[in-house]
């Protein structure tokens, strides 16, 4: 009954409108007239009377159609699902606000991707905790190792060795293989530079790096006690050497060129891409044993942030957030110069595994050749 009594008055509508020749028929149809009149005066009438909506506003579609036409959003091919729009946004003629859009993209990448932040997270934190514990065993005073082993250089490089074989164990592990084991911002910002990684996951891998560093030599202090903060230990900080801050920061940067060279060269070459963390490993153990006097060998913001926060120890922390990614950046930007964009194929350093991706990832690419030669021969 109503429903006949709000058409009626808005056909008198028409009546009043004629004039102006806002139509061309004696007879309006109520769904012209949400075009010609304006969505605000409708909606007050769709807001009064709510099931008018369907019969005034909304074109009735054939049971058989399907619910997106072919336009400029469709690709011609049918949708499963229909958009999420409400006739309330249409008949108001507004779109989701941006920031509620940013928020619905950040909350299905935590949904859909949470596992993979947990274990960069988790992979950071074991590093740390061997990180901590390694230093406290070959350069605390009162360990029986360091009394062992008073040449600095040999331990070192035993310390070099550990933290290597840690690398490439998280590397080669079921949650480093799923995660691409970046375990450092740096590694992460560079491959987001280069168009692998989509802008929540980066921002989300950084910052579970960031936490499970943090926690990591939080889990280590719990473990040692005060051993871990003496003077020796430092949290396992990384401080730069004798030679100064200046030399530090160069050498920072030089080592991240180094190893994002690496990365990208051995990761994206078919035959030897499953090397790239065992190659990985072998550059930390070398740094350590080698580098580690000018800068204290970093190479992650993560995980000098985790050793500063704990101790305190900020004076040269700028050195650790700028260097790496600097390097790092440069190492990538000398890559697309000589190979190009297209021969970055995935950002994991371990693809070959049956671990899903979440990465833009173009692997099966790189590993079709040789699959294929395999079949042939």
């Amino acid at each position: 009954m109503f429903r006949y009594v709000v058409v009626y008055v808005i056909r008198k509508f028409s009546d009043h409108f004629q004039a102006t020749d806002l139509h061309s028929s004696s007879t309006l149809d109520p769904k012209h007239l949400c075009k010609r009149i304006g969505f605000p005066l409708v909606q007050k009438v769709t807001t009064i009377v709510p099931f008018l909506r369907p019969s005034i506003c909304v074109p009735k579609k054939s049971p058989h159609a399907c619910h997106q036409s072919i336009g400029v959003e469709s690709d011609g091919r049918m949708q499963t699902k229909p958009k999420r729009a409400t006739l309330d946004s249409v008949l108001a003629g507004q779109e989701r606000p941006t920031i509620l859009t940013r928020i619905d993209t950040a909350s299905s990448a935590v949904t859909a991707h949470w596992p993979e932040y947990l274990i960069e997270a988790a992979c950071l934190g074991l590093f740390m905790l061997s990180a901590c514990s390694v230093t406290i065993l070959l350069q605390h005073p009162s360990s029986v190792i360091r009394h062992m082993l008073p040449s600095a250089f040999l331990r070192r490089l035993l310390t070099g060795v550990a933290m290597g074989l840690t690398a490439v164990a998280l590397i080669y592990s079921p949650w480093g293989k799923q995660s691409g084991a970046h375990l450092n911002p740096s590694v992460t910002l560079t491959f987001f530079r280069l168009g692998k990684i989509e802008p929540w996951d980066a921002l989300f891998y950084i910052a579970a790096q960031f936490l499970g560093g943090t926690l990591g030599v939080l889990l280590s202090g719990l473990l040692w006690g005060y051993a871990i903060a003496e003077k020796n230990v430092q949290y396992a900080a990384t401080l730069p050497g004798a030679p100064g801050s200046g030399i530090a920061f160069v050498a920072e940067m030089v080592i991240s060129f180094v190893m994002m060279t690496m990365i990208l060269n051995v990761s994206n070459s078919a035959r030897i891409a499953r090397f790239t963390g065992v190659i990985a490993g072998a550059l930390v153990a070398i740094y350590i044993a080698i580098e580690s006097p000018l800068s204290g060998m970093s190479m992650s913001p993560a995980r000098s942030f985790a050793s500063a926060s704990a101790g305190r120890l900020w004076d040269s922390l700028w050195i650790y957030f700028t260097a790496p990614p600097l390097g790092m950046m440069l190492a990538a930007q000398a890559y697309l110069w000589l190979r190009g964009k297209h021969a970055v194929y995935c950002a994991k350093l371990h693809h070959d595994n049956n671990k899903r991706c979440i990465f833009r990832c173009n692997f099966q690419a790189l590993a079709a050749p040789i699959i294929l030669k395999e079949t042939m021969s």
